[in-house]
């Protein structure tokens, strides 16, 4: 097998298991307070990343305050305020649902970077845009349907994406480069400091968990957020960057595919289109980006 072959791979199944933590969230809604899950999830995985730097001798990189503020922010949004988001939403909307939101991430961000950062945008950016807007669209407003199918549960969704794009936002002001390894560490550190404080306001001692819950948060942070980060940083070292963008579209669709089969929940003709939508919207930007890669 190749080496591109590989790296394919490897971002493909990095991309299924971030579709799969809307299952796992789904899950934990159903019995657990979003922001104690969240501190439990970075509880467990913050030490596994601790032992992969030190078995790969990652340093630690020197951070004057303003990037420190800056890092707390990005845990604040892109670890603590997407997890937690996510989990509140999933209370009230349907895993499907979901899943085609979450897709709209790259789109998000690009519009992100073009509203607070003055970038210039492509006009393929701009019909981006638009078809991903109109994706989601197509599934928060159904008249006459209801149910698993919540306006709020979908804002709340779309939220926990802006907080992750304003985390790539925040990422790109960094001026000291860190490696993946010790800026995922760091991350998780600070958001378990983060979420714990309002975990504790949730007194979760007194409420019952669910079995189901407690592992579907132990899988979380060991397979989506270590395993997924060690799958993609393998996968993107062996591609190009534009390829590997591509492959966040597969995420949608494998969070849409795990609800049928796993939580029985239906796909509805608004959740086609809005899936079609965001996929033709996030090709389109990672062919855009692409373009200058193949003339080179």
């Amino acid at each position: 097998m190749s080496k591109q072959l590989q790296g394919y791979v490897f971002l493909a199944l990095a991309m299924v298991l971030v579709g799969s933590t809307i299952i796992a969230s789904k899950v934990i809604a159903a019995g657990l307070p979003p922001f104690t899950a969240t501190a439990l999830r970075f509880a467990v995985a913050f030490p596994i990343f601790l032992l992969l730097m030190r078995l790969t001798r990652t340093r630690w990189p020197q951070l004057d305050r303003s990037a420190w503020i800056l890092l707390v922010l990005q845990a604040g949004a892109g670890s603590v305020g997407y997890t937690t988001l996510l989990i509140s939403g999933l209370k009230l909307t349907s895993a499907t649902d979901a899943g085609v939101i979450i897709g709209t991430l790259p789109v998000v961000a690009a519009a992100i970077a073009i509203l607070i950062l003055g970038e210039r945008p492509h006009r393929f950016t701009l019909v981006a845009i638009l078809l991903a807007t109109a994706g989601v669209v197509s599934i928060a407003f159904r008249p006459g349907e209801s149910g698993t199918h919540s306006l709020p549960g979908n804002a709340l969704i779309f939220a926990a994406v802006v907080c992750e794009g304003l985390f790539i936002l925040i990422n790109k002001r960094l001026r000291t480069p860190i490696p993946p390894l010790a800026l995922s560490t760091l991350m998780t550190g600070l958001g378990l400091a983060v979420a714990t404080v309002p975990a504790l306001f949730e007194m979760p001692w007194t409420g019952s968990m669910s079995i189901g819950s407690f592992w579907a948060v132990i899988y979380y942070a060991i397979v989506p957020t270590v395993g997924g980060f060690l799958l993609w940083y393998a996968g993107s070292g062996r591609v190009s960057g534009a390829e590997a963008s591509l492959f966040t579209a597969l995420a949608p669709v494998s969070a849409v595919i795990f609800a049928v089969i796993f939580l029985g929940e239906s796909v509805s003709r608004n959740q086609i289109i809005g899936i079609a939508c965001v996929l033709l919207a996030v090709g389109g930007l990672g062919l855009q980006s692409l373009k200058p890669v193949k003339s080179a």
